[in-house]
């Protein structure tokens, strides 16, 4: 973990960092004068019986002990304040950069540990910042003050001292470093347990549609079981820390309590530098036991900072090239060329997604493209708006390659419909505006007609006012792929990808919305991707897709006349409506 990747996100916090030290000082002053002042009370006040003495340096002890609550509670705040402060800013560019990822990144990290990194680790650092402000320089001033105090009271007892404090430092230093790899190890199966929850909170109906619960526990309780395992192997590192300095803490107290009570007896030492000996001692103890506690505490965030460093570092496996952000190109037409694709989502493996593929797509025209599931046809759209980029070959808008416009150009020209789009909490009115904000309730319900969504959402009581839940999961999956269409044709782009996104609609609804985007995307280049016949029938082209390769190309007539594959397709479908 480098300090100076962090270093940007405290720089709004300077005045904080500027202030803390003077009321850190003010405190630590206040604290350790007053056995210095207890060995006078005792010495002067109580053996000469001078009760106005004792009650004098008695107020100044109480006025000390004021201001040392107040500095400390400045201290507190201003702490608080860049913490947190820190924090927030953390999260936002952690946010802003997972935003900035290809599909390829985020699949890499995983969404339940990017999900860990945004919460767990920011926050463990939030922790540790809060903790440093306030211990990393009061415990080490406390304890040099404390160790200069104690040496000009007696030089031999502090020999004790000199005996105990490497004793401690050293066992600390060890079981920190044991501890560590630990830490990052709790951290990876704090990951594993996200992701084990987040998909099963993802897939809850299909778990108990299938009776899995079963399933489901066993395979939390292994992944959770690991976490307590891991953690405890950290506790128990970590907890030998308290005893060993409980141990020390006791015997230096014993023997400062032995030599300087023998001290005491032969005059050689007052009663109140006896007691004020003991009182320094157990600051410095307290410091140093403070301090490891803060370096244990670092400890686990240097394995929180190092993953979220990994985040901040890693670069989008996508971004603007040169020539866009030179040239600036915009999308006018919405002629698609693919020539010569091939695409690996594994690069090293050896058979490709996509293979050798080329066509061409005429402006304001209509290709389908239609083949068995897993024969690339997903894949193969997601390389218009650049999702991915291709292996090799390359892929054409309007006679430039998708990777020399900018990617918010080329993407704010192109709408997707997949069959598992998502719906976001809020309103429907609110998911409508996603494909275009500036919208007018006339343009919202004109799209909402298009995509045969206007009857059923005005049939809710608060019509396109109503509530959706995360994913919208209080809409049919019909009623879902409606209110996507929809959205997507609020944006009005030059090209519409429809990504087998009518699969939950029955026939005679697929039919009414084709010929409503006949009408209302007149202009606007569509891609379709479907399993049914029917869907794709009337495209100006089509493509049928094996295994990653075109293998037939043409319109409905003449793949029925020419490809065994596409005739397969037509005859099962037909054969199922005549027995339906």
């Amino acid at each position: 973990m480098k300090l100076s990747t962090f270093t940007p996100y405290t720089k709004s916090f300077r005045k904080a960092f500027l202030i803390i030290p003077f009321f850190v000082l003010i405190d630590v002053f206040c604290e350790i004068v007053q056995p210095r002042l207890m060995s006078i009370i005792v010495d002067d006040g109580i053996f000469h019986k001078d009760i106005n003495y004792i009650l004098k340096i008695g107020l100044a002890m109480i006025g000390l002990a004021i201001v040392a609550i107040v500095a400390n509670l400045f201290n507190i705040y201003y702490s608080a304040h860049a913490s947190v402060g820190f924090a927030t800013n953390l999260r936002t560019a952690l946010f802003r950069k997972i935003q900035s990822f290809a599909f390829a990144d985020t699949d890499y990290f995983s969404s339940a540990s990017l999900t860990t990194r945004l919460t767990n680790d920011t926050n463990m650092m939030q922790q540790v910042m809060m903790m440093c402000l306030r211990m990393l320089l009061r415990a080490p001033l406390m304890m040099v003050f404390a160790i200069i105090f104690a040496v000009s009271i007696n030089k031999d007892l502090s020999i004790v001292m000199a005996i105990a404090l490497p004793i401690l430092a050293l066992s600390i230093f060890i079981l920190l470093r044991k501890g560590l790899p630990f830490f990052i190890k709790m951290q990876q199966a704090v990951d594993r347990v996200n992701s084990v929850v987040q998909e099963n909170l993802l897939n809850v109906r299909v778990v108990k549609a299938f009776v899995r619960q079963d399933f489901e526990k066993k395979k939390f309780d292994k992944v959770n079981f690991d976490l307590m395992d891991v953690a405890t192997k950290a506790s128990s590192i970590v907890v030998l820390i308290m005893p060993v300095m409980q141990l020390v803490m006791g015997l230096s107290l014993v023997a400062v309590t032995w030599f300087g009570g023998q001290k005491v007896m032969t005059g050689t030492l007052a009663l109140g530098g006896l007691m004020s000996f003991l009182s320094y001692i157990t600051q410095i103890l307290i410091s140093l036991m403070l301090l490891s506690l803060t370096f244990m505490m670092i400890s686990r965030a240097i394995a929180s900072g190092d993953r979220i460093e990994e985040v901040l570092e890693k670069q989008p496996s996508l971004s603007d090239t040169v020539e866009g952000l030179q040239n600036r190109y915009a999308i006018t037409a919405g002629r698609i060329a693919f020539q010569q694709v091939t695409f690996r989502y594994n690069k090293q493996s050896e058979k490709p997604n996509l293979d050798n593929i080329s066509f061409d797509v005429k402006p304001a025209s209509t290709l389908a493209i239609i083949g068995g599931t897993g024969s690339g046809k997903s894949t193969l759209v997601q390389l218009i708006p650049r999702l991915y980029d291709v292996s090799e070959g390359s892929v054409l808008v309007d006679g430039i390659d998708v990777r020399n416009y900018q990617l918010q150009e080329l993407r704010s020209e192109i709408a997707i419909v997949l069959q598992q789009n998502q719906l976001f909490s809020g309103t429907i009115l609110e998911n409508l505006k996603w494909g275009n904000e500036q919208a007018t309730d006339e343009d919202i319900y004109a799209a909402a007609r298009t995509a045969c969504a206007d009857d059923f959402i005005r049939s809710f009581p608060a019509g396109y006012h109503t509530l959706l839940g995360q994913g919208g999961v209080n809409v049919s999956g019909g009623q879902k792929q409606r209110i996507c269409i929809a959205r997507a044709l609020l944006k009005k782009p030059k090209i519409l990808i429809m990504d087998d996104s009518t699969s939950a609609v029955d026939i005679d609804t697929d039919r009414k919305i084709r010929e409503g985007l006949k009408n209302y995307l007149q202009d606007t280049t569509q891609l379709i991707i479907a399993q049914r016949i029917s869907s794709v029938m009337h495209a100006d082209q089509i493509l049928v897709m094996e295994e990653g390769r075109i293998v037939g190309s043409g319109s409905h007539e003449v793949l029925l006349q020419t490809n065994t594959i596409y005739q397969e397709i037509y005859q099962s479908q037909h054969l199922q409506k005549e027995e339906a």
